[in-house]
């Protein structure tokens, strides 16, 4: 009995039993860990579709994007500039080539077409290298964890952006298909410079579409994603082809080229796109994009600014500039078509060193160039070209000016005085029509800034804006018709849509046609004969010169074939700058831009014929008063309003734009009360009798402020 009992006390002693236990715990582990494993893809299955419910439709994943990216093109089209991220124009998959597409899969994620949006072989590996170097050297994401990261979430390698990173990526593979992922992908990711998408970067480092590429330049627009900064081609070229040779490598490992393929893929051969030059170009965007907050004040979507810039013209301008101001000093240059584009802007001699524009935002006075609202108010009161007055000495309130070197011509006509910028006939003609008037005639033609009516502002003592005087002097290319300069044509989304299309206001005679005709006259003489000499360019060319005390300033300003250009120099501090005159460097440095800017513009004749209204044929008691017609000025904001008689040009004079001898408040002159002007000047002045011209003296002494 005692050997039956032996084996059935080793069947049931304590080793079977912990076997059996041992059994029951891996049993129990087993079931548990399922059961978790399966509460947990239960409810990372209902996170996942929650997140997949709340991911934005795909077109406005399309749409979404870190901050705004705006294209400045030039008036051909050209890109100027970018600013903000540039994601160039969105490219379906069917159209992005195959060799990109295969490049970025095969060097950033090639079991793509295989996971479900998370790699567990990458992640493994990533875990791997982490333990072993000690902090992390690889990611192990893939393309869709990569899309979730660079659209929902920022770039910390921390564990927790890790999970919301995986639950993304499987969110998105969920809602989207893989093409789709792709598509998106190809279109967000940042390839450095700015440049965000395929055909972003197309365009940046090859000057081409992103439907174009080649399979060399896909290697290397592939290979960026991993270090931008470090790969650009643009930075290190050397760089840029080794990791663009990794890709190829790594292309050909998966089978998606030959090595025949890879062999002929020449990296080097590569062209790469000029940088787009972003010196004095950038004082004509610093002007015209905060224009948008006006033009679309709530758009945040990427556009396009297509601008009225010409880059030959501005290139002219900047070498005309640069070459012609003088040592230690400055020079700005604005150009305008007929209906107000503005062809070129330069702020300064270069845009890195001081980019502040002295274009539209410096005031300085502008010297003789003033004289053109003097010689139109006269224009406007009666007075003709060839109307005899006098350069002499003159004192006006205790104000004597003198014509430069003191020197004084005696009876000529207003053609010459104008031509060699007589100061005294400038005097006389302004205290003859009123300071008042000359004031108003300003504003009529777009100057905003303060005008004081003292006696010397005839000579330009008044600050102003460089902008202002080139829009009064192309409204008198105009004909006396008021225009606006403007440098925004259209705006547009990448993909075309127009947002907003330049509409010109209707114009304004500003004066008579026979005004216009009659300043463009003197202005024509003052380039043939006159102190602007230096701006002839072999074509009819009608301007003004200006300089003022001790040459700080030099002005020369004018138009030809329908283009008007203005161009001052001087110092930021206003001291003098030695030899500057309006008749020397900026008028040289006119006549080298105009060369090139209507050099495929035919010439063009000045209207200059005089067809004087009847009351100024036919003098009768209507003569002495102002032409009955309605004109218009510009208030302080730029806006034009009706011109009223009488209406003060600035709070301190009444504008009474009358001769003075038919006002009651004659403006006395010296001490003997006498007239600015004597009465035989008058009578012709307003019609009564037609003095004959008169042969301008041969070359008289140039005048102070030409």
């Amino acid at each position: 009995m005692a050997n039956r009992d032996a084996p059935r006390r080793r069947s049931g002693g304590p080793e079977p039993r912990r076997t059996a236990l041992w059994i029951r715990v891996i049993r129990g582990v087993f079931i548990w860990t399922f059961a978790l494993l399966l509460l947990g893809g239960l409810a990372l299955t209902a996170a996942v579709m929650v997140t997949a419910r709340s991911l934005p439709s795909y077109d406005r994943l399309k749409s979404s994007q870190a901050g705004q990216m705006i294209v400045v093109r030039a008036a051909d089209g050209s890109e100027i500039v970018t600013l903000g991220p540039s994601y160039g124009k969105w490219i379906p998959i069917a159209r992005i080539p195959k060799t990109m597409q295969d490049a970025i899969v095969s060097v950033e994620d090639r079991r793509f077409r295989d996971h479900w949006g998370v790699d567990p072989i990458g992640i493994i590996r990533s875990i791997a290298v982490r333990f072993e170097k000690g902090h992390w050297r690889q990611g192990g994401s893939t393309i869709t964890q990569q899309l979730a990261r660079n659209t929902f979430l920022n770039s910390s390698r921390t564990f927790d952006r890790k999970g919301h990173e995986i639950l993304l990526a499987l969110a998105l593979e969920t809602k989207f298909s893989k093409d789709q992922i792709l598509e998106l992908y190809l279109n967000k990711v940042y390839f450095g410079g700015g440049a965000y998408g395929v055909d972003s970067a197309a365009r940046k480092f090859f000057g081409h579409s992103g439907e174009q590429m080649s399979l060399a330049e896909a290697a290397i627009v592939a290979g960026l994603v991993k270090a931008p900064s470090h790969y650009s081609p643009t930075a290190d070229a050397q760089a840029a082809v080794g990791r663009a040779q990794i890709v190829l490598k790594t292309m050909r490992e998966t089978g998606d080229i030959t090595p025949a393929e890879e062999q002929d893929a020449d990296l080097k051969g590569v062209k790469l796109a000029q940088e787009v030059g972003q010196n004095s170009a950038r004082y004509f965007t610093d002007w015209v994009l905060p224009q948008l907050d006006q033009i679309l004040p709530d758009n945040d979507q990427p556009i396009e600014v297509w601008t009225t810039l010409d880059p030959t013209a501005q290139h002219a301008a900047t070498e005309a500039i640069q070459a012609n101001a003088p040592k230690d000093a400055q020079g700005a240059l604005i150009s305008v078509d007929r209906d107000g584009a503005v062809l070129a802007m330069v702020g300064g001699t270069d845009y890195v060193t001081s980019n502040y524009n002295r274009a539209t935002n410096a005031v300085r006075q502008p010297g003789s160039a003033w004289k053109l609202f003097v010689y139109l108010a006269a224009l406007e009161a009666g007075y003709k070209p060839d109307d005899k007055v006098k350069d002499e000495p003159v004192t006006i309130d205790g104000w004597s000016p003198r014509d430069s070197g003191g020197h004084y011509a005696g009876q000529i006509d207003v053609r010459t005085a104008f031509a060699y910028s007589k100061n005294t006939v400038a005097a006389q003609l302004g205290n003859e029509v009123g300071f008042g008037a000359v004031a108003n005639m300003a504003r009529r033609f777009g100057v905003t800034t303060p005008i004081n009516t003292m006696p010397s502002m005839v000579l330009g003592t008044s600050d102003v804006r460089m902008i202002d005087m080139v829009r009064a002097f192309a409204e008198v290319s105009a004909k006396g018709q008021s225009l606006m300069p403007y440098g925004i044509r259209k705006v547009t989304t990448t993909e075309g849509e127009v947002l907003y299309s330049h509409r010109p206001d209707t114009p304004q005679q500003l004066v008579p046609d026979y005004v216009a005709a009659g300043i463009t006259d003197l202005l024509q003489t003052a380039v043939s004969i006159g102190t602007g000499r230096a701006a002839q360019i072999g074509r009819p060319v009608a301007g003004k010169t200006g300089t003022t005390t001790s040459n700080k300033d030099g002005w020369f300003l004018g138009f030809s074939s329908g283009i008007t250009t203005g161009v001052w120099m001087g110092r930021d501090d206003a001291k003098p700058v030695p030899g500057l005159q309006g008749g020397t460097a900026p008028a040289r440095a006119f006549a080298a831009y105009m060369r090139v800017a209507t050099a495929k513009r035919p010439p063009e004749k000045f209207d200059t014929d005089l067809k004087l209204p009847a009351y100024q044929i036919e003098p009768d008691d209507e003569a002495m008063q102002n032409n009955p017609d309605s004109y218009f000025y510009v208030d302080p904001s730029g806006n034009i309003v009706n011109h009223q008689p009488n209406t003060p040009a600035d709070g301190t004079d009444q504008g009474d734009t009358r001769p003075a001898r038919n006002r009651d408040d004659t403006v006395p002159v010296g001490d003997d009360g006498g007239h600015a002007a004597n009465d035989d000047l008058l009578d012709q002045a307003t019609g009564r009798r037609r003095a004959p011209r008169i042969t301008p003296p041969p070359r008289p002494a140039p005048a102070y402020g030409y």
